[in-house]
């Protein structure tokens, strides 16, 4: 069984007990991360892998903090994973809804023998996108390829090998976590998604970190966490 790794800032108490209990639910264990808390980081941290010359090149806006912090969380999240003893982990952000049965989700990812480096568990606001393949794994769940990656940080199955190559490929990074995810030819990575998708995100929180700007703000990332 893969670990599962729950991305959790320290202040955020509520949203662990309601994790822990999703996910005891469905008698699953989990550990639990704790996330990065981007307002506190010193500059030295804050750019220690963050590039404000890589942003200026990649991304149309300058990372916030709370971003920057969520991309270190699931940095932590990927080392644990690559060290780790087990052949692929999962990440679990605090914010999700398990729409079916995850163990069923687990046993259906180890059974293929598909080759895989990352598989979308869940999808940014629940959202779907046009899909290039697909490739039915038992009576429950098929493995996709979208035209463009999934969106999201929710929960992602990845493997040692490919959390490596992800920790190799963004020791400088300009863009979101979720988004460099997608620009899966220069990590070297193949993004999957595992559908239908077992996990949603949950929308209670969503609806709350909208911005005129069509992005999140520095205070509702601080609130909310590694979203």
């Amino acid at each position: 069984m893969p670990i599962i790794y729950l991305i959790n800032l320290d202040k955020c108490t509520e949203r662990l007990e309601q994790s822990a209990s999703r996910l005891a639910q469905q008698n699953i264990d989990f550990e639990r991360l704790p996330a990065t808390l981007g307002s506190a980081l010193s500059d030295e941290e804050k750019f220690a892998h963050y590039s404000k010359g890589a942003n200026q090149k990649q991304y149309y806006y300058e990372l916030s903090a709370a971003q920057i912090g969520c991309y270190l969380s699931h940095r932590k999240a990927w080392q644990r994973i690559a060290t780790g003893s087990e052949p692929f982990g999962i990440v679990l952000e605090d914010d999700f809804i398990l729409n079916h049965d995850l163990n069923s989700a687990i046993k259906a990812i180890e059974s293929t023998t598909i080759p895989w480096d990352i598989i979308k568990l869940s999808a940014y606001a629940n959202r779907s996108r046009p899909i290039a393949y697909s490739h039915a794994l038992d009576d429950k769940f098929e493995i996709v390829i979208h035209k463009k990656p999934m969106s999201g940080g929710a929960a992602t199955a990845i493997t040692k090998e490919a959390a490596q190559r992800m920790l190799d490929t963004t020791q400088r990074f300009g863009r979101p976590c979720d988004t460099d995810i997608q620009y899966f030819w220069e990590r070297g990575v193949e993004v999957m998604s595992l559908m239908p998708f077992p996990v949603a995100q949950d929308l209670r929180y969503e609806s709350t970190i909208n911005s005129s700007e069509g992005k999140k703000t520095d205070a509702q990332f601080a609130e909310y966490g590694c979203k």
